[in-house]
């Protein structure tokens, strides 16, 4: 099987092993026929596949090497781009980006937590695996207090496993430097609109998540805890986590079913980690509606609707007796 194939898409890989044939052939226009045929074939089975997964596979899929980063849709919707480094109190973080970019030529300020792209493993270790320390939320946190000044919106992308558990992340104040955020963010006088493109880990993906809409990939997953975490707290077993991703109810439609988020955006057959120009193609629609919307709303009514929703969420009716 691929190497890039994921467990679930085990009865693709003779399709795509064929293609591989094919595409060390002359290019007769039998072989381009037959490309083709293979080709919808797996389009077809991809998209049974994705139809029906269970959470554990969207897991899987947000999680996926390939997946699209922060820098890609950068790259593929924006120009521009200037990044910010630092956070002037003590170092920069790799595993957040933050800079001024436009967006379709209106001024924007990008924020979004990195994993590292592809297999690249130095890549991987020099953004941290998306795991952020208190570094990075103070660098969001300063380009966001500068997009403010400069009257531009915000486009926070998350895409984090969790805020960075290490020894050096509690020395320098991670909890504060979150809830400070979380604070600063819910009465930030600018536009933003939040990205689930990947993994939304807990406070780590919270701490920059703060916005007026929330936008959710439709393989991403946003959860309090990751399920291993979950199956390791509830039942001291790290290999319940199929069981645990089924009940944290982390996926894309659970979170719009109980208004967390606001719009599922969809991705390409098989998920966004096939096709990123595509990926990137079906997030600008929804991306450029969302924030001419926001941005068109008074600042006082914009602020007061995004404190109510944040305020509204986990809220539980008591059933009349």
């Amino acid at each position: 099987m691929p190497a890039d194939l994921l467990d679930f898409e085990e009865p693709i890989a003779p399709l795509l092993k064929e293609i591989d044939a094919l595409e060390g052939q002359p290019r007769t226009p039998e072989c381009q026929q037959a490309l083709e045929g293979l080709s919808r074939r797996v389009e077809a089975a991809r998209g049974e596949i994705y139809a029906k997964l269970t959470p554990w596979q969207r897991v899987m899929v947000a999680r996926h090497n390939n997946r699209p980063t922060v820098l890609d849709y950068v790259a593929r919707l924006f120009t521009e781009f200037t990044e910010i480094s630092g956070d002037r109190r003590f170092a920069d973080d790799h595993a957040i980006v933050a800079g001024f970019a436009l967006y379709k030529g209106t001024p924007v300020m990008i924020v979004g937590h990195h994993k590292g792209g592809g297999g690249d493993t130095k890549q991987k270790v020099y953004r941290n695996f998306g795991y952020a320390k208190p570094e990075g939320y103070r660098k969001s946190l300063r380009a966001m207090k500068l997009a403010e000044k400069f009257r531009r919106p915000v486009i926070a992308f998350i895409d984090t496993p969790a805020a960075y558990p290490g020894v050096e992340s509690e020395e320098r104040g991670i909890s504060e430097a979150i809830a400070y955020n979380l604070r600063e963010m819910a009465a930030l006088d600018a536009p933003i609109v939040v990205v689930v493109h990947g993994e939304g880990g807990s406070g780590g993906a919270l701490g920059i998540a703060i916005g007026d809409r929330v936008l959710m990939h439709e393989f991403a997953i946003y959860s309090v805890i990751p399920p291993e975490g979950c199956a390791a707290i509830l039942w001291r077993d790290a290999n319940r986590k199929v069981e645990a991703a089924e009940a944290l109810k982390l996926t894309a439609p659970d979170l719009l079913g109980f208004e967390v988020i606001d719009e599922i955006v969809p991705e390409p057959v098989g998920g966004a980690h096939t096709d990123h120009d595509r990926a990137a193609a079906l997030l600008d629609g929804p991306l450029s509606r969302t924030l001419e919307e926001v941005s068109a709303m008074d600042g006082a009514v914009r602020l007061e609707a995004r404190y109510r929703k944040f305020r509204a969420m986990g809220s539980v009716g008591i059933a009349e007796p």
